[in-house]
């Protein structure tokens, strides 16, 4: 009986040669083959053999598949990208067990390392679209060519071929009319002819496409021309179009339009490819929302919208949950002067790790928010890629560089903490290095010197930032500030200063050695407060508090 290859679906950017570049999958192969006596072959997601030594332009061999032979998918994101195919043999048991268990283990490493490329080149992808979109955010600028952009950039990523951006009609204040679906009005388009965009004719059945997608959902259609829930299969085979991804686009929670992107074949897609096209859509609309507020001429309404726009940024910001790990204690507080802050901190984890970034943006108001939202996503989106700190810091300044002024700039001090060992690295851009207090042998606590010092980010292209390595150990309290706190001044202007935030700590640990972060994070603010009493403040406040505790705490 005549067996041919699998058949393996192929979808753009998902095939075996994608990720195959050296043949090290195919010489396992071949070691495997000769060491058993069985012949086992690599064959991509058409079923052609992939020789040891040859690369992935090279053209694989046709070779039919003998009946019985075992076929081990390789996967990557839910989809085969290729097989790993065991011919049909005659040996004993035991060994015959573990040629098939050899090749099972095989097929799986191929796949998680395909899926780990996979994952990164998505990361990396996703980097580069939202920090674009981010800048726009900072820049301002017309819809049309803020919408234009993230188009291009959407095609460009997601390697579709066709697309448009439909925004909801606004109300006489500006803000989309969420109701009226059936109203959306294209805004930019790509790859489509004016045929098609002027069809009245709603592309699914109840328009159904469309309020998903203003839901919330991530819509997708393999083949538009065989989903049933399609409205105008005929029109899509004229037009050339097939596989369809479409999204909201969100803001605060709002709708405000709709991202629908073709290709001209068929072809699924992926959970990371729905989760970046729902990430480029909430990103598209806080730059539209930003856009859209440079053109409103009434001084109350922009200062409105800006202060919402700020708001939803900084809450996004703060991390919603303090990360928890055996043998330490986190507290964290940032109080905003003004309902717009250029103050920001992050605790986020890092594989195994703490990491712990403070920072302020030059100036305050809605552009030194929406690039406080730009550097804190760039920080957490490198952080994933590298564990050299001084390599995330110098590739956030080239970024912050290239899309902002001379007169934006942003302190930062990053921190990565690893529970297990208890060591702190550390890399600081400008920012006041944190204070480390440590307990002598005699019980007392006292400073003890953290090194670092950077240039701040965005003012040098090119700049150089080190990474300086600490020990820690139990009973260390670090307290991670913004010059909010030390600048806090009295009825007569005289400062908090660095020694009276040292001295509140100090108070405090000498009365109980055995202060929680959070104690500690009460008692500085406290002093500030007695200290400035009902002076206003002047400056964002913010604190990070950190304990090293015994892990049996």
């Amino acid at each position: 009986m005549k067996n041919t290859a699998p058949d393996l679906e192929h979808t753009p950017g998902h095939s075996l040669r994608d990720y195959w570049t050296q043949g090290t999958i195919a010489s396992l192969c071949a070691a495997l083959s000769e060491l058993g006596g069985v012949p086992i072959e690599l064959r991509d997601e058409r079923g052609l053999v992939l020789k040891p030594g040859t690369f992935g332009e090279t053209a694989g061999v046709e070779r039919e598949i003998p009946e019985g032979s075992r076929v081990l998918p390789i996967v990557v994101a839910d989809e085969p990208i290729g097989s790993i195919v065991v011919h049909p043999h005659d040996h004993e048991l035991t060994q015959s067990t573990l040629i098939d268990q050899i090749s099972e283990l095989i097929a799986q490493t191929a796949s998680e390392m395909c899926g780990d490329v996979a994952a990164l080149r998505y990361r990396v992808s996703e980097v580069a679209v939202l920090y674009r979109l981010s800048s726009l955010l900072v820049r301002g600028g017309r819809v049309h060519d803020t919408l234009r952009l993230t188009l291009e950039l959407a095609l460009d990523v997601l390697g579709l071929d066709a697309g448009a951006i439909m925004l909801l009609p606004e109300d006489s204040e500006a803000l989309p009319q969420v109701d009226r679906e059936n109203e959306l009005e294209r805004s930019a388009a790509i790859g489509l002819s004016e045929l098609w965009l002027s069809n009245p004719v709603p592309l699914s059945i109840d328009r159904q496409f469309d309020r998903m997608c203003l839901a919330g959902e991530v819509v997708t259609s393999t083949d538009l021309r065989e989903d049933p829930r399609v409205l105008v299969p005929d029109e899509c085979r004229e037009e050339n179009l097939a596989a369809f991804i479409g999204s909201g686009m969100v803001f605060d929670d709002q709708p405000i339009g709709v991202i629908r992107l073709y290709s001209r074949q068929a072809r699924k897609f992926t959970s990371a490819e729905r989760k970046l096209i729902r990430s480029i859509g909430e990103s598209a609309a806080a730059a539209v929302e930003q856009a859209r507020l440079l053109k409103m001429q009434a001084r109350q309404r922009r200062t409105q919208r800006a202060l919402r726009i700020a708001g939803a940024v900084q809450k996004r910001m703060l991390p919603e949950v303090t990360p928890r790990y055996d043998g330490l204690q986190l507290a964290a507080r940032y109080q905003p002067s003004q309902e717009i802050g250029g103050d920001f901190y992050d605790l986020f984890q890092v594989h195994d790790k703490l990491g712990i970034v403070v920072g302020d943006v030059v100036g305050k108001g809605v552009v030194a928010g929406m690039l406080m939202s730009a550097v804190r996503a760039t920080i957490r989106a490198y952080a994933e890629l590298s564990e050299e700190l001084d390599r995330v810091m110098i590739r956030t300044n080239d970024a912050v560089c290239r899309d902002t002024t001379v007169s934006e700039f942003v302190t930062v001090w990053y921190g990565m903490m690893c529970p297990r060992t208890r060591v702190l690295r550390s890399v600081v851009a400008g920012h006041d290095l944190p204070i480390l207090l440590r307990r002598g042998a005699d019980g007392v606590y006292a400073q003890h010197k953290l090194p670092g010092e950077g240039m701040v980010i965005g003012v040098i292209p090119g700049e150089q930032y080190s990474m300086h390595e600490i020990q820690l150990q139990a009973g260390d309290v670090l307290l991670a500030y913004t010059d909010g706190i030390t600048d806090a001044a009295d009825f007569e202007n005289r400062r908090f200063g660095k020694a009276r935030l040292l001295g509140s700590a100090l108070e405090l640990l000498g009365e109980q050695p055995d202060a929680t972060a959070n104690e500690v994070l009460e008692r500085v603010f406290w002093s500030m407060r007695q200290f400035s009493g009902l002076a206003s403040q002047a400056d964002d406040e913010t604190l990070v508090v950190m304990r090293v505790t015994d892990r049996a705490e």
